[in-house]
């Protein structure tokens, strides 16, 4: 089926995973495992074919005038393939959740209730730039016996078609369908509105990359989207804090990667604290050229740190996802304080508090409302692999029907099973 008549191809591919999907829900954990070890197999033996068409990507985004951070998100380097050859690996080694029964109960009729763990069907998965996504994507929807469609970013085009075709052969070569992966093979963006348009082809739609990318699917999809608008994330140094813990936390919270969605964007420092914390941390982040936006009362406190980049912050601050090294800075007179400036202008994503006081730790764990709160940790712990999911298929922000990082069991769902011995109701 040509791809040049969006429509008539994006049907084509709807109708083939939807029959693909009902293989994938009842193949049995030998199979997709074995399709897993295949492609780990088959992406190291492809190593320079695929490095020459990524080569194709990366000639094309240079000459666009893509940024060099931009291209180097772009690079299938051996380390890269090795490292989701890898993945591949351990996802096939994790328990398979399809099929599993929990929380069988025998009820008064006689009749035993309880709920099994099953696939969600097709999902439509739209990203950009990095190509080792489609292995991630494929990977996970394998093994949650999903049927997935993929389409990746147009700059990462000739890579994507080379991964995904490694991914057909090992789906064959394991005795499943192959349409159970599919890779959109045109950059026309009509297809994109086709395939978040078609709930009765695809159950959920993930969309990761930016923020325009992410609204746009969110406001024009008709079946339900898996996803993450932004990362404002917050790190609150308590009035009851270990003040060494809190400098290193704070640091690698923010500047071990500027990038992620996971990195501190937002410093809030209790009153009690700013004085001894804050020319510290505020020397931290000025020898590593971290721009601080503070309220009045910070930047008092860190005018007196050499080479400070200091400016005022706005109230549009407080709300911002940077992704560089940028962060705003608040002092606050309280954890009631902290709490409801995070719920007000936090993306609800991930949040942290350093405190030595454990009633406010747990506070601070009930009402901070987001995906992922933490104690005494980097917020860049936020994770699929770091939360021991294997890998994850994005974060999601929403409350229904999955929360923070998406792994094999986020794309399952549950149904009710009732087994009986001739039960009749009265």
């Amino acid at each position: 089926m040509s791809p040049s008549d969006i429509p008539a191809y994006m049907a084509h591919v709807g109708v083939a995973a939807r029959a693909a999907s009902s293989t994938m829900a009842a193949a049995s954990s030998a199979a997709k495992n074995a399709a897993l070890r295949v492609l780990a197999r088959r992406l190291r033996e492809a190593g320079p074919a695929l490095q020459a068409d990524n080569a194709l990507d990366l000639q094309a985004a240079r000459a666009a005038g893509l940024a060099e951070p931009m291209v180097d998100r772009l690079k299938l380097t051996p380390q890269v393939l090795d490292t989701v050859a890898e993945g591949c690996e351990q996802i096939a080694a994790m328990p398979d959740p399809i099929g599993e029964i929990t929380g069988v109960k025998r009820q008064p009729s006689g009749i035993s209730v309880g709920q099994m763990r099953v696939p969600l069907g097709v999902f439509g998965m739209i990203y950009e730039s990095r190509p080792n996504v489609t292995i991630e994507a494929a990977s996970l929807a394998i093994k949650s016996g999903n049927a997935c469609i993929l389409r990746g970013g147009s700059e990462a085009l000739h890579s994507n078609l080379a991964l995904w075709k490694l991914v057909q052969a090992a789906l064959v070569e394991a005795g499943l369908p192959a349409d159970a992966v599919q890779l959109v093979e045109t950059t026309d963006r009509a297809a994109v509105g086709r395939l978040i348009a078609m709930p009765e082809y695809v159950d959920v739609i993930i969309p990761r990359g930016g923020k325009g990318l992410i609204e746009r699917i969110s406001a024009e999809a008709r079946v339900p989207v898996i996803k993450h608008l932004d990362g404002n994330c917050h790190v609150y140094v308590d009035a009851e804090v270990d003040i060494e813990q809190a400098l290193v936390v704070t640091d690698n919270a923010k500047t071990q990667k500027y990038s992620p969605c996971n990195a501190a964007e937002s410093l809030l420092v209790h009153e009690r604290q700013a004085a001894a914390f804050l020319p510290r941390i505020g020397a931290i982040f000025a020898a590593k050229g971290v721009e601080m936006r503070g309220c009045p009362a910070s930047l008092a406190i860190l005018a007196s740190v050499p080479g400070a980049k200091l400016v005022p912050a706005t109230e549009a601050d407080w709300a911002e996802e940077y992704l560089a090294p940028i962060i705003s800075v608040k002092v606050v007179a309280s954890l009631d304080e902290a709490i409801a400036h995070i719920n007000r202008h936090g993306s609800h994503h991930t949040d942290a508090i350093l405190t030595t006081h454990h009633p406010s730790a747990m506070r601070f764990l009930r009402e901070v409302d987001s995906a992922s709160v933490m104690v005494n940790a980097s917020t860049r712990f936020a994770d699929g692999f770091e939360y021991g999911l294997g890998a994850e298929i994005g974060i999601s922000t929403d409350k229904f029907h999955a929360r923070g990082p998406v792994g094999l069991e986020g794309l399952t769902s549950m149904k009710w099973i009732v087994l009986g011995q001739g039960e009749t109701r009265r």
